[in-house]
Protein backbone atom coordinates (compact mmCIF):
# COMPACT_ATOMS: atom_id res chain seq x y z
CA UNK A 1 0.00 0.00 0.00
CA UNK A 2 1.15 3.06 -0.98
CA UNK A 3 1.72 6.27 1.41
CA UNK A 4 0.40 9.43 0.21
CA UNK A 5 0.80 12.72 2.67
CA UNK A 6 -1.33 15.45 1.77
CA UNK A 7 -0.27 18.96 3.13
CA UNK A 8 -3.84 21.02 3.41
CA UNK A 9 -5.00 23.83 5.84
CA UNK A 10 -9.04 23.49 4.94
CA UNK A 11 -9.88 20.62 7.10
CA UNK A 12 -12.69 19.98 4.93
CA UNK A 13 -10.58 19.66 2.05
CA UNK A 14 -8.35 17.60 3.82
CA UNK A 15 -11.10 15.37 5.14
CA UNK A 16 -12.07 14.44 1.45
CA UNK A 17 -8.88 13.85 -0.04
CA UNK A 18 -7.67 11.43 2.68
CA UNK A 19 -11.33 9.85 2.13
CA UNK A 20 -10.80 9.52 -1.28
CA UNK A 21 -7.65 7.85 -1.54
CA UNK A 22 -8.11 5.25 1.14
CA UNK A 23 -11.14 4.36 -0.99
CA UNK A 24 -8.82 3.88 -3.76
CA UNK A 25 -6.52 1.70 -1.82
CA UNK A 26 -3.78 4.19 -0.89
CA UNK A 27 -2.47 4.39 2.81
CA UNK A 28 -3.30 8.81 3.08
CA UNK A 29 -2.36 11.03 5.82
CA UNK A 30 -3.01 14.59 6.11
CA UNK A 31 -1.17 17.57 7.84
CA UNK A 32 -2.85 20.66 8.81
CA UNK A 33 0.76 22.44 9.24
CA UNK A 34 4.22 21.95 7.73
CA UNK A 35 5.75 21.81 11.30
CA UNK A 36 3.62 18.41 11.53
CA UNK A 37 4.45 17.19 8.16
CA UNK A 38 8.05 18.42 8.45
CA UNK A 39 7.92 15.72 12.05
CA UNK A 40 5.76 13.07 10.47
CA UNK A 41 9.12 13.52 7.53
CA UNK A 42 11.07 12.28 10.00
CA UNK A 43 9.98 8.62 9.97
CA UNK A 44 9.22 6.96 7.33
CA UNK A 45 8.81 8.65 3.88
CA UNK A 46 5.59 8.69 1.44
CA UNK A 47 5.09 7.28 -2.09
CA UNK A 48 3.88 11.02 -3.26
CA UNK A 49 3.24 14.23 -1.61
CA UNK A 50 -0.07 16.51 -2.44
CA UNK A 51 1.42 20.01 -1.05
CA UNK A 52 -1.33 23.58 -1.05
CA UNK A 53 0.37 26.75 -1.57
CA UNK A 54 -1.35 28.89 0.61
CA UNK A 55 -0.01 27.20 4.03
CA UNK A 56 0.29 28.94 7.68
CA UNK A 57 3.77 28.98 9.11
CA UNK A 58 5.55 28.75 5.91
CA UNK A 59 4.20 28.38 1.79
CA UNK A 60 3.84 25.63 -0.40
CA UNK A 61 6.74 26.72 -2.18
CA UNK A 62 9.19 27.51 0.45
CA UNK A 63 8.57 23.45 1.65
CA UNK A 64 8.67 22.24 -2.20
CA UNK A 65 12.09 23.90 -2.35
CA UNK A 66 13.63 22.40 1.14
CA UNK A 67 12.00 18.97 -0.71
CA UNK A 68 14.35 19.70 -3.47
CA UNK A 69 17.55 20.90 -2.02
CA UNK A 70 17.74 17.54 0.14
CA UNK A 71 19.18 14.53 -0.96
CA UNK A 72 16.89 12.16 0.50
CA UNK A 73 13.56 13.96 -0.99
CA UNK A 74 14.87 15.26 -3.92
CA UNK A 75 13.22 12.90 -6.28
CA UNK A 76 9.96 12.44 -3.71
CA UNK A 77 6.99 13.05 -5.91
CA UNK A 78 4.94 16.36 -5.15
CA UNK A 79 1.69 17.51 -6.81
CA UNK A 80 0.45 20.90 -5.91
CA UNK A 81 -2.98 22.08 -4.98
CA UNK A 82 -3.80 25.76 -4.80
CA UNK A 83 -6.98 28.41 -5.79
CA UNK A 84 -4.06 30.12 -7.70
CA UNK A 85 -4.87 29.96 -11.54
CA UNK A 86 -1.93 32.16 -13.06
CA UNK A 87 0.32 30.69 -15.05
CA UNK A 88 3.10 32.37 -12.98
CA UNK A 89 1.98 30.61 -10.32
CA UNK A 90 2.01 27.27 -12.15
CA UNK A 91 5.64 28.14 -13.53
CA UNK A 92 6.72 28.86 -10.12
CA UNK A 93 5.72 25.86 -8.97
CA UNK A 94 6.64 23.49 -11.75
CA UNK A 95 10.21 25.13 -12.62
CA UNK A 96 10.59 24.62 -8.20
CA UNK A 97 10.44 21.03 -8.68
CA UNK A 98 6.47 19.88 -8.66
CA UNK A 99 5.66 17.11 -10.59
CA UNK A 100 2.00 18.40 -11.45
CA UNK A 101 0.24 21.25 -10.45
CA UNK A 102 -3.99 20.86 -9.97
CA UNK A 103 -6.33 23.83 -9.16
CA UNK A 104 -8.87 24.08 -6.56
CA UNK A 105 -11.54 23.46 -7.10
CA UNK A 106 -11.30 19.63 -8.28
CA UNK A 107 -13.08 16.51 -8.70
CA UNK A 108 -11.66 13.52 -5.90
CA UNK A 109 -11.35 11.33 -8.63
CA UNK A 110 -9.49 13.25 -11.56
CA UNK A 111 -7.47 13.91 -8.36
CA UNK A 112 -6.58 9.95 -8.10
CA UNK A 113 -6.00 9.93 -11.39
CA UNK A 114 -3.73 12.66 -11.10
CA UNK A 115 -1.91 10.54 -8.45
CA UNK A 116 -1.77 7.34 -10.15
CA UNK A 117 -0.17 8.84 -13.49
CA UNK A 118 2.58 10.95 -11.41
CA UNK A 119 3.74 7.86 -9.61
CA UNK A 120 3.65 5.53 -12.79
CA UNK A 121 5.63 8.00 -14.86
CA UNK A 122 7.90 8.47 -12.31
CA UNK A 123 8.77 4.76 -10.91
CA UNK A 124 9.27 4.99 -14.93
CA UNK A 125 12.10 7.23 -14.48
CA UNK A 126 13.57 5.85 -11.78
CA UNK A 127 13.88 2.49 -13.40
CA UNK A 128 15.38 3.97 -16.63
CA UNK A 129 18.89 3.15 -17.80
CA UNK A 130 21.27 5.64 -18.49
CA UNK A 131 21.62 7.31 -21.80
CA UNK A 132 24.81 7.73 -24.06
CA UNK A 133 24.26 9.78 -27.08
CA UNK A 134 27.79 11.03 -29.16
CA UNK A 135 28.82 13.87 -26.25
CA UNK A 136 25.53 13.61 -24.19
CA UNK A 137 25.61 11.45 -21.22
CA UNK A 138 22.50 11.05 -18.81
CA UNK A 139 21.36 8.93 -15.45
CA UNK A 140 18.01 9.65 -14.75
CA UNK A 141 18.72 7.52 -11.35
CA UNK A 142 21.55 9.19 -10.29
CA UNK A 143 20.13 12.59 -11.85
CA UNK A 144 23.59 13.19 -13.78
CA UNK A 145 23.86 15.31 -16.90
CA UNK A 146 27.47 15.18 -18.44
CA UNK A 147 28.88 16.62 -22.10
CA UNK A 148 31.97 15.59 -23.35
CA UNK A 149 32.81 14.58 -19.10
CA UNK A 150 31.69 17.55 -17.81
CA UNK A 151 29.07 17.76 -15.45
CA UNK A 152 25.74 20.37 -16.29
CA UNK A 153 23.72 21.34 -13.84
CA UNK A 154 19.95 21.23 -14.82
CA UNK A 155 16.52 22.31 -13.14
CA UNK A 156 14.23 19.33 -12.70
CA UNK A 157 11.88 20.26 -15.42
CA UNK A 158 14.75 20.65 -17.73
CA UNK A 159 16.09 17.19 -16.59
CA UNK A 160 12.50 16.03 -17.18
CA UNK A 161 12.13 17.32 -20.53
CA UNK A 162 15.97 15.82 -21.73
CA UNK A 163 15.20 12.38 -20.25
CA UNK A 164 11.64 12.54 -22.16
CA UNK A 165 13.32 13.23 -25.02
CA UNK A 166 16.04 10.78 -25.15
CA UNK A 167 13.03 7.69 -24.23
CA UNK A 168 12.04 8.61 -27.55
CA UNK A 169 15.14 9.01 -29.44
CA UNK A 170 15.07 9.29 -33.00
CA UNK A 171 11.20 10.48 -32.80
CA UNK A 172 9.33 13.71 -33.80
CA UNK A 173 7.33 14.49 -30.22
CA UNK A 174 4.60 17.15 -30.53
CA UNK A 175 4.20 19.50 -28.44
CA UNK A 176 0.95 17.90 -26.44
CA UNK A 177 2.82 14.99 -25.96
CA UNK A 178 5.91 17.10 -24.11
CA UNK A 179 3.53 19.04 -22.08
CA UNK A 180 1.93 16.09 -21.05
CA UNK A 181 5.12 14.05 -20.35
CA UNK A 182 6.93 16.84 -17.92
CA UNK A 183 4.04 19.38 -17.20
CA UNK A 184 0.68 17.25 -16.76
CA UNK A 185 -2.47 17.42 -18.74
CA UNK A 186 -3.73 20.46 -16.97
CA UNK A 187 -0.61 22.74 -18.58
CA UNK A 188 -1.99 25.01 -20.37
CA UNK A 189 -0.82 24.35 -24.28
CA UNK A 190 -0.39 27.89 -25.47
CA UNK A 191 1.95 29.56 -23.20
CA UNK A 192 5.52 29.42 -24.04
CA UNK A 193 6.98 27.37 -21.47
CA UNK A 194 8.46 24.97 -24.04
CA UNK A 195 10.02 26.52 -26.59
CA UNK A 196 11.66 28.70 -23.58
CA UNK A 197 13.12 25.57 -21.44
CA UNK A 198 14.38 23.96 -24.75
CA UNK A 199 16.17 26.99 -25.64
CA UNK A 200 17.94 27.12 -22.06
CA UNK A 201 18.42 23.50 -22.42
CA UNK A 202 20.32 23.89 -25.70
CA UNK A 203 22.55 26.70 -24.52
CA UNK A 204 23.33 24.93 -20.86
CA UNK A 205 24.29 21.45 -22.85
CA UNK A 206 26.86 23.38 -25.04
CA UNK A 207 28.35 21.61 -28.23
CA UNK A 208 25.10 18.82 -27.43
CA UNK A 209 22.45 21.31 -27.49
CA UNK A 210 22.74 20.85 -30.89
CA UNK A 211 20.97 16.90 -30.86
CA UNK A 212 17.76 18.60 -29.97
CA UNK A 213 16.18 19.46 -33.13
CA UNK A 214 12.78 21.58 -34.10
CA UNK A 215 10.13 19.32 -35.96
CA UNK A 216 8.12 22.00 -37.89
CA UNK A 217 4.70 21.89 -36.88
CA UNK A 218 5.15 18.78 -34.65
CA UNK A 219 7.40 19.30 -31.84
CA UNK A 220 11.20 18.26 -30.75
CA UNK A 221 13.11 15.20 -31.09
CA UNK A 222 16.48 14.43 -29.82
CA UNK A 223 19.21 12.55 -31.80
CA UNK A 224 22.85 12.09 -32.17
CA UNK A 225 23.16 13.52 -35.90
CA UNK A 226 23.50 17.34 -34.65
CA UNK A 227 27.45 17.21 -34.73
Amino acid sequence: MERIYLLEDDDSIRKLVIYALGSQGYEAKGFERPSDFWKAMEGQQPALVLLDIMLPEEDGLSVLQKLRSSAATRKLPVIMLTAKNTEYDRVVGLDSGADDFISKPFGMMELVARVRAVLRRTGEKQESEDYQLGDLFVSPRRHIVRVAGQEVLLTNKEFELLCLLLEHQGMAMTRDAIMDGVWGQEFSRENRTLDVHVRTLRTKLGRAGSYIETVRGVGYKISGGGL
